[in-house]
């Protein structure tokens, strides 16, 4: 199932940034130029050089060459689909730590809320857990410096660094009139995309966050603990829940619609470069026995959940709810370049295993649903399925499959 050379990474157009995105070490890989390539035609070359020149010259700002010359590749790159883009070298550290596990900080998941830095949660045993830090505190300064309220970037890189060293966190928590500081030691955190617990006996839930390179681990572990706590240790059902799953890492993808299919086709992608045309079959084992799923999708929905979502459907093992997912249906490869840059470049469009492409249609639930106006934020147990509606009705669409299947068996005995 591995792909020589690289790891071929499927993400959403736009960045998903977030302090619990981490750091890889195998997932790009150098691509050496193409030999014999054309080199540029003196017309063209003369073209751009023409106007550097009169930018360097006549723009009311002074620009050095070195900028010029990188917007001008920029752009080249961008132009080319809403997907394809340069990466400096700090968007490219970004993608990295997007596609796998781990890296260097505080461990405190984080958004934009309210023109502040809100805390989402702090993940379990870090130092910002150990510490007290709560979902819903607003951080206001790291190492005394106000943090900057246009972005994310500046609270996340000063969060992150060297295991071992230390940050000072001060928060602004509700009901709390003066700020609280926190001296936090970095360490080396694990972030986990799989979420799971026990709806009722016998019907569990799991939701992926997005695709990085522990994912296909964690939900083997996430259902092996929920079948731990179920009658005969097996589930009935389960709810996976991928909305607002922007991507990641295809082989997480293939991994996770693996777990539920025995045989046959998960995806083909089809490009230029021998190495972009390749088709990834499923392996023999189902981690539910053959137990119902559903699988919930929304518009937020894309590329690696839709890998997901297309086999699951085409196999006709699971039943999805909800609404059109985003419609991306192609592969995006990051090629290193030099003194620590990258491109983002599609060099495949992929297709479920019925043939189709999803590319700006995406994938149409079996059962479409309104949009809940009251999603549910943080909840867990009762509460996740008294205020979430998708999820109420995933589980009574679980349990009539399970009514169903039970009925034709007892027919069968007879």
């Amino acid at each position: 199932m591995s792909l020589k050379f690289r790891t071929l990474v499927v993400l959403l157009a736009g960045i998903v940034i977030g302090v619990s995105l981490s750091l890889s070490r195998g997932v790009l890989a150098d691509r050496d130029p193409p030999v014999g390539a054309s080199t540029l035609p003196w017309e063209d070359a003369r073209l751009l050089a023409e106007v550097l020149e009169r930018v360097k010259q006549d723009y009311v700002d002074k620009v050095d060459d070195h900028e010029l010359m990188e917007n001008a590749v920029r752009g080249m790159v961008s132009a080319l689909d809403p997907h394809s883009a340069f990466l400096d070298s700090d968007e490219y550290d970004e993608i990295r730590i997007s596609t796998t596990g781990n890296y260097s900080g505080v461990g405190i998941e984080v958004t934009m809320e309210d023109d502040g830095v809100k805390v989402v949660a702090p993940i379990d045993g870090t130092a910002a857990a150990k510490a007290g830090i709560r979902p819903g505190d607003m951080i206001v300064a790291i190492d005394g410096v106000p943090v900057d309220t246009s972005g994310l970037n500046d609270a996340i890189n000063r969060m992150r660094g060297k295991a071992g060293t230390s940050v000072k966190v001060s928060i602004k928590r509700a009901g709390v009139e003066a700020p609280l500081d926190f001296l936090l030691e970095r360490s080396n955190v694990q972030v986990h995309s799989v979420k799971s617990e026990l709806l009722e006996p016998g019907y569990g839930y799991v939701r992926i966050t997005h695709f990085s390179e522990t994912t296909g681990g964690d939900l083997t572990k996430a259902i092996a603990s929920l079948k731990s706590v179920t009658p005969h240790g097996k589930l009935n059902g389960l709810v996976l829940d991928l909305r607002n799953n922007p991507g990641g890492v295809l082989e997480a993808a293939v991994a996770v619609s693996d777990a539920f299919i025995n045989d046959g086709t998960i995806v083909t992608a089809n490009g230029r470069a021998p190495d972009s045309r390749f088709e990834m079959d499923a392996t023999p084992g189902d981690l539910l026995d053959g137990g119902d799923l559903v699988v919930l999708v929304n518009a937020g929905s894309a590329s690696a959940s839709e890998i997901v979502a297309g086999a699951l459907k085409d196999h006709g093992r699971a039943t999805l709810i909800g609404r059109t997912t985003f419609g991306k249906g192609s592969v995006q490869t990051v090629m290193p370049l030099s003194d620590g840059r990258a491109i983002k470049l599609t060099t495949s469009r992929y297709y479920t295993p019925s043939g189709a492409s999803i590319q700006q249609k995406g994938i149409t639930p079996d059962i479409v649903v309104e949009r809940d106006q009251n999603p549910v934020d943080g909840a867990s147990g009762p509460a996740l399925i008294e205020r979430d509606s998708e999820i109420n009705i995933a589980l009574a669409k679980l349990k009539d499959d399970g009514v169903i299947r039970q009925s034709k068996a007892e027919q069968q005995r007879r």
